[in-house]
């Protein structure tokens, strides 16, 4: 596979989002499903709606989301919907909570390693297209969160995300955290997900990340950690594996003094191995070169 390209500009403001998304050149053509993290109750990291508007508007997209599997005000419908209400979500955008009602659907995952399927929202289906807004910082499950997460966990309904937590053996929320597959069995599943994706939509999708807020927890906790690293840019692909292996290769670079509390949380739970992961199964890269935009 020959090199992805990679965008990347140190300027963070919501018309940067656009410019990084017009450089990739690419067509959204249809109904345009606009992925985000609408943020957990208390998370203070997450990215605004606000930050998020330009972008949306400019591709005239409807905002998706799912539902979670941990305890939470994200892990039902009526709570779900009620937080993207109280976080300013509906009061900008058409938003869709993917997995709103069953029954989900199942995406065949061919050559998985660990996962054979995928369960999705079922309203996936209404779309011709998709783009994938990440906020790229730390996990306290996956190590780093980024795009390939946004495409696996982030698109997957409650029952697959229990699915891709527990190696593809559970899909009962209160049980699959007495389950939680090896690591590395979970980032291969994570892989496998976001594989099925990217295949769904082939090439009508791209992605945009934000290397800003950099916690080492995710949107997801409710009581995260304040940002331990200064901001370093947005960078787009059309390729999500080379995308968030030029994340992780700027943190790598950087000389911020907080880089080491960073990257201890995204080694100590092998978050890179999500990379390997999907690099080896085709659908993307690691290799790629990285283009500044000024």
């Amino acid at each position: 596979m020959e090199q992805a390209k990679v965008y990347f500009t140190k300027t963070i403001t919501p018309e940067s989002v656009v410019k990084m998304f017009e450089v990739l050149n690419v067509e959204l053509p249809g109904k345009v499903a606009v992925k985000v993290h609408s943020g957990e109750e208390g998370n203070q990291n997450y990215l605004h709606p606000e930050f998020m508007r330009p972008m949306v508007e400019h591709v005239n997209g409807t905002v998706v989301e799912c539902n979670t599997a941990y305890a939470g005000e994200r892990n039902s419908t009526e709570k779900h919907r009620k937080l993207l209400d109280n976080h300013g979500w509906t009061r900008y955008f058409d938003v869709d909570l993917m997995d709103a009602e069953g029954p989900d659907l199942v995406l065949p995952i061919p050559d998985g390693k660990i996962l054979k399927e995928n369960v999705v929202g079922k309203n996936i289906a209404g779309y011709d297209s998709m783009l994938v807004l990440s906020h790229f910082k730390g996990h306290p499950a996956g190590g780093y969160g980024g795009a390939l997460k946004q495409l696996s966990i982030g698109c997957a309904s409650t029952v697959g995300k229990c699915l891709i937590h527990s190696g593809g053996l559970i899909t009962d929320q209160e049980t699959v955290w007495d389950h939680m597959a090896e690591q590395d069995v979970f980032c291969e599943s994570m892989a496998d997900a976001a594989g099925s994706i990217v295949e769904y939509f082939k090439d009508k999708i791209a992605f945009v990340n934000m290397v800003c807020n950099l916690s080492v927890d995710c949107d997801c906790c409710a009581v995260a950690e304040d940002p331990c690293m200064a901001d370093i840019g947005i960078l787009s692909s059309t390729d999500p594996v080379a995308l968030d292996q030029a994340c992780m290769d700027l943190i790598y670079q950087s000389d911020d003094p907080g880089r080491a509390h960073f990257l201890e949380r995204v080694e100590s739970l092998h978050g890179t191995h999500t990379i390997d992961a999907a690099d080896a199964l085709g659908y993307g890269t690691k290799e790629y070169v990285l283009i500044s935009v000024d």
